[in-house]
């Protein structure tokens, strides 16, 4: 199975990549990185990132469109539990950066070469469920609270759900639902596509790695996924269109963080029943 395989390496074996403990000072660095590689050569990056608002966009009017007012925050919040899968194309920019290598931006598509894109592509559709089930949840609350009737236009929406008690309790159980979600998808991806990427190691291990590193850095996890739904949030107020910027530089700080995070050259394999 050497030439196809997901849940392990190409030799059937699930290695564990040394992690390290970090500080906000990494964090920062990390961010700083991700700056710097995005303005080495920024139109190509805005290219490849364009396509962010523009989904962004029509999927707003789709849901202002049919009758689902109620899922556009929803889809806005849900770019930070798909985020690390769209942004694979920025971080083998950033690894093609750091070895040196042409960082023109047709080479973000090189993945799709990658040995490891079996377990990639298993970690994207894992993603995308999350995605689905967190929008399904959304709406769930939502007929909970209100029923089935959508609302009749937005600012009807806005001011129910601003001004009266289910508005209110509309926000809570969102937010919570929603924090559940990004809090899963931080623990098992933080890392592992750019793991992935670096290292054929296995959708298995890369998950385990990244929630390893989220357990042995708890806090400094913790302060990176509320940049990223900061950053996020600002990028999407106007129109979407700060995605354009936000989410190459996301994805290029995610590759320095994912350096910072996993030792570079101990790993241990651990044999386990398959």
């Amino acid at each position: 199975m050497a030439g196809f395989h997901v849940m392990a390496d190409a030799r059937g074996m699930h290695v564990q990549p040394t992690v390290r403990r970090i500080t906000n000072a990494d964090l920062l660095d990390a961010l700083r990185l991700g700056v710097d590689d995005f303005w080495a050569k920024p139109s190509h990056y805005v290219f490849l990132c364009l396509i962010y608002p523009i989904v962004g966009l029509i999927l707003t009017q789709w849901s202002s469109g049919s009758n689902a007012i109620q899922l556009v925050y929803p889809l806005m919040s849900g770019f930070a539990l798909v985020g690390p899968f769209a942004a694979i194309g920025l971080y083998e920019i950033s690894r093609r950066r750091e070895l040196g290598m042409n960082t023109s931006w047709r080479h973000a598509l090189d993945v799709r070469r990658s040995p490891a894109l079996p377990a990639i592509t298993v970690i994207g559709f894992m993603l995308l469920a999350l995605f689905l089930l967190w929008l399904y949840t959304a709406q769930a609350i939502y007929t909970g609270l209100f029923g089935d009737q959508p609302p009749a236009s937005i600012g009807a929406f806005i001011r129910e759900v601003l001004t009266t008690s289910k508005g209110w309790t509309l926000i809570l159980l969102g937010n919570a639902a929603g924090f559940v979600f990004a809090v899963i998808v931080l623990a098992t991806t933080v890392i592992a596509i750019p793991l992935l990427l670096d290292r054929d190691v296995g959708a298995v291990s890369a998950i385990e790695t990244s929630a390893r590193a989220v357990m042995a850095n708890p806090l400094q996890m913790a302060l990176w996924g509320l940049i990223v739904a900061v950053l996020l949030v600002v990028g999407s107020i106007p129109l979407f269109a700060g995605l354009a910027v936000v989410m190459p530089i996301l994805g290029h700080a995610t590759w320095h963080l994912y350096r910072r995070v996993v030792e570079p050259q101990q790993i241990r394999p651990v044999r386990r029943p398959m």
